[in-house]
C-alpha cells in the first residue's frame, strides 16, 4: 500500500486476493453486481421480519457502511447491513405477528442500543489488545454454530412464507431445488452464487479476504497481521 490513508488496490488475476488488491474489472463488476443484489434483500428482509421500517434500515445501512469505509481507510471490503440474530429475540420480545409495522418496537430498542455499546466496547478492547483472544475465545466450531442456530431459528419464517398459497408454495420448493441443484452440479464462480453474498462482516478484529468466488480468491493476512493495534483504524485492521 501507498502512504495515504486510503490505499491503492493492485489490480491481481490469480491466487489470493488481499485486502489492498482487487480483481480485474471484467471480474470485479459481475461480482460486485451479485453482492448488491444479495446483500439488498438481507437488508430489506430483516426489518420487515421484525416490523422496521425498511427504508430507514437501508438508510442507516448506507450511512454506517461510508463511515466505516472512511474510519477503516478503506483497508476492510465490508458491507454493514441488516443483522439477523436481532430477528428471533425481538420477535420474541414484541409479539410482532409479522403485519405491518411493529407498534410494540420500544420494548426491544433498549436491548438493540445496548448491544450497540457492548458491541463499541468491545471494539475498544480490540484496539488496545489486539484480536488473539477473540480467535481463542470463538474459534470456527463457536461461530458456526451461533450461524447455524440463526438459521434454524428462521426456518419457521421460511415454512410459514411458503403456507401463503400455493403459488408461494411452489416457488419455495422451485428456490430451494435451484439452490441444491447449482451448488452440487456447477461449476467455478456460478456454484457460489447460493452463498448470497460476496464478503461478510465479522467481528471487531475482523477477517480479510473471504469472497463468494472461485478458487481463485479466498482469505488472506494483512501485512501488518498479528502486531498490535492502537489507532483508530487498529479495530478493524487486526486480523489472521
Amino acid at each position: 500500500m501507498r502512504a495515504s490513508y486510503f490505499p491503492t488496490w493492485i489490480e491481481k488475476r490469480s491466487g489470493v486476493i488481499a485486502p489492498d488488491e482487487r480483481l480485474p474489472w471484467s471480474e470485479a463488476l459481475p461480482l460486485g453486481v451479485q453482492h448488491v443484489i444479495a446483500m439488498f434483500g438481507a437488508t430489506v428482509l430483516a426489518p420487515l421480519l421484525m416490523g422496521f421500517d425498511p427504508n430507514v434500515a437501508i438508510l442507516m445501512s448506507g450511512v454506517g457502511t461510508l463511515l466505516f469505509f472512511v474510519i477503516t481507510g478503506g483497508r476492510v471490503p465490508s458491507y454493514l447491513g441488516s443483522s439477523f440474530a436481532f430477528i428471533g429475540v425481538v420477535i420474541a420480545a414484541t409479539g410482532y405477528g409479522g403485519h405491518g409495522l411493529n407498534a410494540a418496537l420500544p420494548v426491544a430498542l433498549g436491548g438493540i442500543v445496548a448491544c450497540g455499546v457492548a458491541y463499541a466496547a468491545i471494539g475498544l478492547v480490540v484496539m488496545a489488545t489486539g484480536t488473539g483472544w477473540i480467535e481463542r475465545l470463538m474459534p470456527p466450531v463457536v461461530t458456526g454454530a451461533v450461524v447455524a442456530v440463526i438459521g434454524l431459528n428462521l426456518a419457521p419464517v421460511a415454512v410459514r412464507s411458503a403456507q401463503g398459497s400455493t403459488f408461494d408454495a411452489a416457488m419455495a420448493l422451485v428456490t430451494v431445488l435451484c439452490i441444491a441443484l447449482i451448488a452440487v452440479y456447477a461449476r467455478g464462480r456460478v456454484r457460489r452464487l447460493p452463498a448470497g453474498r460476496l464478503c461478510e462482516r465479522e467481528s471487531p478484529g475482523g477477517r480479510y479476504g473471504r469472497r463468494a468466488a472461485s478458487g481463485r480468491v479466498g482469505r488472506s493476512r494483512p501485512p501488518h497481521a498479528g502486531r498490535r493495534r492502537t489507532g483508530p483504524r487498529g479495530l478493524i485492521s487486526s486480523g489472521r
